[in-house]
C-alpha cells in the first residue's frame, strides 16, 4: 500500500505483470537443457521406454500401439514449444552479442583516437629535438674549438 497515492483513484487490474527478463531467463534455461547431451539420453531413453512399454507389454498394459500416434502427438508437442524457445535464446543473445559489439567498437575508437594524439605528441617531440643541440653535437664542436685554439697557439707570431 506503500505505492498508492492519495490523489489518485485505487484501481485493481486483472492483467497478469510478467517481467520479460524472467520469461528470457527462463527459455534460456530450457533451450540450454534442450541443446544438451543430457536431454538427449533423457529422450532417448523416454522414447525407448515408451516403444519397448508399448511392443513387448501385454495387451492391456498397451496405451499406444503401433502408428504409435500418441508419441508422434506428444514428440510433436514438445518440438513445437522447444522451436520459440530456442529462437526467444537466440534473440537474447543477439541482443547480448549486438551490445557488446558497440562496446567494442567505441572502445577502439578510442583506442584509435588515443594512438593518434600519440603519434601527434611524438611527431611533436621529434621536431622540437630537431632544434635541440645533441651531446655528441656539443663535443663535436669544442673539438673543433680546441683544435682551432691549438693551431693559433703553435703559430708564431
Amino acid at each position: 500500500m506503500a505505492n498508492r497515492k492519495l490523489d489518485q483513484p485505487a484501481t485493481k487490474s486483472i492483467r497478469i505483470q510478467r517481467d520479460p527478463e524472467r520469461v528470457g531467463r527462463i527459455s534460456e534455461r530450457i533451450a540450454r537443457f534442450i541443446g544438451s547431451w543430457q536431454f538427449i539420453g533423457w529422450m532417448t531413453i523416454v522414447v525407448t521406454t515408451w516403444l519397448a512399454l508399448n511392443i513387448f507389454a501385454p495387451q492391456y498394459l498397451k496405451y499406444d500401439e503401433y502408428p504409435f500416434i500418441f508419441l508422434t502427438l506428444v514428440l510433436s508437442l514438445q518440438a513445437s514449444y522447444a522451436a520459440p524457445l530456442i529462437l526467444l535464446a537466440q534473440n537474447r543473445q543477439t541482443d547480448r552479442d549486438r551490445v557488446t559489439y558497440a562496446e567494442d567498437r567505441a572502445h577502439n575508437e578510442r583506442l584509435h583516437a588515443n594512438t593518434e594524439f600519440l603519434s601527434r605528441e611524438l611527431s611533436a617531440v621529434r621536431a622540437a629535438l630537431g632544434d635541440v643541440a645533441t651531446r655528441d653535437y656539443i663535443r663535436a664542436e669544442i673539438r673543433e674549438l680546441l683544435a682551432e685554439i691549438k693551431a693559433d697557439q703553435n703559430k708564431p707570431n
